[in-house]
């Protein structure tokens, strides 16, 4: 399971910055007018785990296989994209198929970077997104409503998901997200929702691009930017696009002298990525054999058939049981045998509901 992550912001808000922060790329072109990136940019991410590093430690393997997330950049969308304007809006399919929304709002002063709307104000900024996106959802469900209202003439079972759509529409119409829509449980809105895949049902990260000063000492805006983030219920992450950028060419232990000298704990993209993992309620688990150490991702609540099936349908088809041992367990005894050795060892059936950082060895027959 591959995480994936649309970006969206207003031109010249630091979106393509953000993009080579944190996929430590630099060819997503950077460019002081608006509108500078035509085509929308990918690039899949290793997600920074130091468990994964400790356990190749511990098994003595040559190859670690991580688990990964893919960055999706489209052009800077503008008041009116959803009809037209800018080119924002040619690319809001690319960000259908991702999992979340990380929003990029401008916190930084510089008079050499043009601000669209001439003046930086996070919270008019974060509207005109959120407005263009509900907009385009608006525009994909009157399609359906088209093709539904058609089918009605000759079946009347569509009567349900017709009256559902009517009622999201005017949900949309009224400024409320999809996300926010009163009767998730109801089945036609479960329907619509896994066929349409809305960008205003999608978690939404919002990182407050900042000035590298404002990591240790908040700013006005970026304080703004997290009350709205509180306000509606979604993750938020202050960073210094450009700082980071700096860091993308460092080695690791001079990216961590850097960020000690720069009073920060963790960067932007281990934290963006952190964020992401809460929003959208994901976990890891680990793997080993005497090659390699692998990292997977997995919603919570999943069980072990389930995580099994992650690796191949085979385990999940004839899985028999797991044997279970959390990280810190195995840090503690320093080897599976070790712990195996001292009754630490979990032997977890179907029903087993995996936790975040457990390492399992799947049995199973087919």
């Amino acid at each position: 399971m591959t995480l994936s992550i649309g970006i969206v912001g207003l031109p010249n808000v630091g979106k393509s910055t953000v993009f080579n922060a944190l996929t430590k790329t630099q060819y997503a072109e950077v460019a002081n007018y608006p509108f500078c990136t035509i085509r929308p940019n990918r690039a899949i991410v290793p997600v920074p785990d130091e468990r994964v590093e400790k356990i190749a430690e511990l098994v003595n393997v040559p190859e670690i296989i991580r688990a990964t997330v893919e960055f999706v950049d489209i052009a800077g969308l503008v008041r009116g994209a959803s009809h037209g304007e800018g080119l924002g809006n040619q690319f809001l399919a690319n960000i259908r198929d991702t999992e979340a929304i990380l929003h990029v709002v401008r916190c930084f002063e510089d008079p050499n970077v043009v601000h669209v709307s001439g003046a930086i104000d996070p919270r008019e900024d974060i509207e005109i997104i959120n407005l263009e996106l509900a907009l385009a959802d608006l525009e994909q469900l009157d399609r359906k409503l088209e093709r539904l209202a058609s089918q009605m003439k000759g079946d009347r079972k569509v009567k349900p998901a017709l009256d559902m759509a009517l009622a999201l529409k005017s949900h949309l119409e009224a400024g409320q997200p999809v996300s926010q829509y009163p009767h998730p449980d109801d089945e036609p809105f479960r329907a619509l929702i896994q066929e349409m895949r809305f960008l205003t049902n999608k978690p939404v990260i919002y990182v407050a691009n900042v000035d590298e000063s404002s990591l240790t000492e908040e700013s006005k805006c970026l304080q703004e930017v997290r009350q709205i983030a509180r306000e509606r219920g979604a993750e938020m992450v202050g960073l210094a696009a450009r700082m980071e950028e700096q860091l993308a060419g460092l080695n690791d232990e001079e990216r961590k002298q850097y960020l000690e000298l720069a009073g920060v704990e963790e960067s932007g993209l281990e934290k963006t990525i952190r964020k992401s993992y809460e929003a959208l309620h994901l976990i890891t688990f680990f793997t080993f054999n005497e090659r390699e150490v692998r990292a997977w991702t997995i919603a919570e609540g999943w069980t072990a058939p389930q995580a099994a099936g992650v690796i191949h349908t085979d385990f999940e088809r004839g899985f028999i049981r797991a044997e279970v041992l959390a990280f810190d367990t195995f840090v503690k005894h320093g080897s599976w045998g070790a712990a195996r050795a001292a009754g630490a060892l979990g032997l977890e059936g179907k029903e087993y509901v995996v936790q975040d950082g457990d390492i399992i060895y799947f049995r199973f027959n087919v």
